[in-house]
């Protein structure tokens, strides 16, 4: 469904955000597929995750979720965003105004949308794999679970 899309749309960002809390603000996105059954995230890093690392951000995300952040965007330059610190996928597609969204004050991210207007309902994500995807990137595969 529609809302399921939206809620793992939103757990990407918050995913984002975890990792590079957890693994290091050098954590690029590489690419990320959101259907309303799962999520697959791909992300620059150089190693396999350790066990202690997947729950971490694992436990970050269910955190936040369990904030009830508001999610709202924003649309504005492409300096400005990159000013904020926006993290997301810096793409000529975008032009020359971006959507940044927000998740409460723990994620900031340039997207297209569109997210959950609040993290209140969106279960509890659960990594399922964290694999190798191709040189230098790492795949997470991962769902959201009802609470």
């Amino acid at each position: 469904s529609r809302l399921s899309t939206m809620r793992n749309h939103t757990a990407t960002h918050l995913l984002h955000a975890a990792l590079r809390s957890v693994l290091g603000g050098h954590v690029k996105q590489a690419g990320s597929v959101v259907d309303p059954a799962r999520l697959r995230f791909d992300f620059t890093f150089d190693r396999k995750m350790s066990a202690e690392e997947i729950a971490q951000v694992e436990d970050i995300v269910n955190t936040e979720i369990a904030k009830h952040h508001p999610v709202h965007f924003e649309v504005m330059p492409v300096a400005k965003a990159k000013e904020m610190g926006a993290t997301g996928v810096f793409d000529h597609k975008y032009g020359d105004e971006v959507k940044v969204y927000f998740v409460g004050d723990y994620s900031t991210e340039i997207c297209g949308g569109p997210h959950v207007e609040n993290t209140k309902g969106m279960g509890k994500l659960k990594i399922l794999k964290e694999e190798a995807s191709s040189s230098g990137v790492r795949r997470i595969k991962a769902v959201l679970m009802n609470d």
